[in-house]
């Protein structure tokens, strides 16, 4: 029952995430790491705020520890991306994070990490699906306290040495200068000790909403999305701050809203960075996005000379085609995105910190600098649809889409269709839309951007019909 999708593995909890299935996933990475001889390296594991995921880490490590494989638990609740960079730093095989990132609160999960830090790609996890097939009997564990005594287990929290190394990589002396004000809003995950611990380094004014442990999330998604982000939309108002800073459940993605109280879409905190990095810090690089993020990122690199690569959807297709061309930064619709020099994956603690860096530096307000952006490279418009579906529906939207290949009756020229990660249509007036199916949620996307809004709205009303959908 244990399957990955581009998020890792994610169940209901007592329905599919269960102690049972931790076990089993936990001894089949310990027979891959065995068949590969790397057990004597050892694995790091961490978890987040969700109900039992402090409870799974352990239950893992038990089955490391039964199997004679180090297992180095990180004893407080914690970001993704610590985890990665802890695997990256130390050079170990395996990292683990007991998360479902920003599912729903009835969710958890686990994601694999790979040799440098990086995310798990299909290759990996299919072996490890298939390591969990080939098991037969009861998986053995080790209590707990007999694990740490005999040093199998071992507890740790190497929090500083990530906030050192992201401190390290931003300008804290001009930040210093500026005075900035910033609400945090965590969602009532993990990130709240490391950015505060940022940006009162920075001397930043500092203001925190939903930092409490609240395994429900208040109700809501643990997604920085203009739903869940009203809070802090009117906090940033009503204080006047500079910009205020979301993060997911587990801190690996991140929302904003500017210093006039618009919600930034991950896209344009995308395209804002890739901007600075290139015209005010003087790098130099092609950027890298996801086949659903904006073509926005193209025409900023058109601009200053550079090339943007599109990859499917997965972080993992972004950190490989990121070192493979020697990027300066990659990124996805969904918020995640990371930079050159820093670890192979998704950091909301390190892209909060570069925003922060980008005000300070430009003088500018984050409003300015994306109308800057606009009068150098002109303006597009996004419209994105939700829908949830059953079995019997997916099948025939798959079939539709993927085996017959069909499109709707569109208005505007087709330059040319793609199938890399669902079905893509590319216009000859620069815009685009896709369908696919979620890799994390049970959901159908489409996406759609255009010159005009209204053209983008138009697009996707026009696959709603022709799937019969209902949003």
């Amino acid at each position: 029952m244990i399957k990955f999708g581009t998020g890792g593995w994610r169940a209901v909890i007592g329905d599919e995430f269960t102690k049972a299935n931790i076990q089993l996933l936990a001894r089949a990475m310990s027979d891959k790491m065995k068949a590969e001889g790397k057990s004597e390296q050892g694995i790091v594991i961490g978890y987040d705020r969700r109900f039992l995921a402090k409870e799974a880490m352990q239950w893992a490590g038990e089955v490391f520890a039964a199997e004679g494989i180090r297992a180095y638990l990180i004893n407080k609740s914690s970001p993704t991306p610590l985890v990665m960079f802890y695997v990256m730093k130390h050079a170990l095989p395996y990292g683990m994070m007991v998360t479902a990132s920003h599912n729903p609160a009835i969710y958890n999960g686990i994601k694999v990490f790979t040799a440098g830090g990086r995310d798990a790609d299909e290759s990996q996890t299919k072996e490890i699906e298939e390591y969990i097939g080939k098991l037969e009997g009861p998986v053995q564990a080790m209590e707990y306290e007999e694990a740490l005594s005999a040093g199998l287990i071992q507890e740790i929290y190497p929090l500083n040495e990530y906030l050192d190394n992201i401190i390290a990589a931003v300008n804290m002396e001009v930040i210093r200068e500026k005075g900035l004000r910033v609400v945090l809003d965590p969602l009532y995950g993990v990130s709240e000790t490391s950015l505060a611990t940022i940006l009162h380094t920075a001397r930043c004014e500092l203001t925190v909403v939903h930092d409490r442990h609240d395994t429900l999330f208040g109700g809501k998604l643990p997604a920085p999305n203009a739903a869940t982000l009203r809070h802090l939309q009117n906090t940033v108002i009503d204080s006047k701050a500079d910009i205020g800073i979301a993060t997911d459940g587990d801190a690996d993605r991140i929302g904003v809203i500017d210093n006039t109280g618009r919600f930034l879409h991950p896209n344009d905190i995308l395209v804002l960075l890739y901007y600075y990095l290139v015209k005010y810090k003087g790098w130099e690089g092609p950027v890298v996005r996801n086949i659903a993020t904006t073509h926005m990122l193209d025409k900023v690199a058109e601009r200053f000379g550079q090339k943007c690569y599109e990859v499917p959807v997965g972080f993992k297709h972004i950190s490989a085609k990121m070192n493979a061309v020697g990027a300066i930064l990659g990124g996805e619709s969904s918020g995640g995105l990371t930079v050159r020099g820093h670890i192979n994956g998704k950091d909301g603690i390190y892209a909060a910190a570069l925003l922060v860096e980008m005000i300070a530096v430009t003088g500018k307000k984050l409003s300015e600098i994306y109308g800057e952006i606009e009068k150098e490279c002109g303006a597009i418009f996004m419209e994105e649809r939700d829908y949830k579906f059953n079995q019997e529906k997916k099948d025939a939207i798959n079939k539709i889409l993927m085996t017959e290949k069909k499109l709707p009756e569109l208005p505007f020229e087709t330059d040319k269709v793609s199938y890399l990660d669902g079905s893509k249509v590319y216009f000859k007036n620069g815009g685009w839309v896709i369908a696919r199916f979620s890799g994390t949620e049970p959901l159908l996307r489409i996406f759609c951007e255009m010159p005009e809004i209204g053209m983008a709205k138009q697009i996707c009303s026009i696959y709603e019909e022709f799937l019969g959908l209902k949003k």
